[in-house]
């Protein structure tokens, strides 16, 4: 059994060998390797804000799904920490 996940669109999985998350299609690791967003294109921003969303007043979190998942944004009055 393989445990995978997504990194910014792409799918990643865990190599039990390494104890590290991998990109599934190269293998290579995710760990100071970041790719763009596999919808957009753009890296995140020098903040860390995914490049399509960039600084939201009042979010705390937020994710552009990536063309994965549907997209959030959770604000600090969202009661939900």
């Amino acid at each position: 059994m393989t445990i995978t996940s997504h990194a910014r669109g792409h799918k990643i999985e865990f190599n039990i060998a390494i104890n590290k998350w991998v990109y599934s299609d190269t293998k290579e690791s995710v760990e100071n390797n970041e790719r763009t967003c596999k919808k957009c294109g753009k890296y995140p921003t020098s903040e860390g804000y995914d490049a399509c969303l960039g600084y939201i007043p009042g979010a705390i979190s937020g994710c552009c799904g990536h063309g994965v998942e549907d997209k959030y944004i959770i604000y600090k009055e969202d009661n939900i920490l």
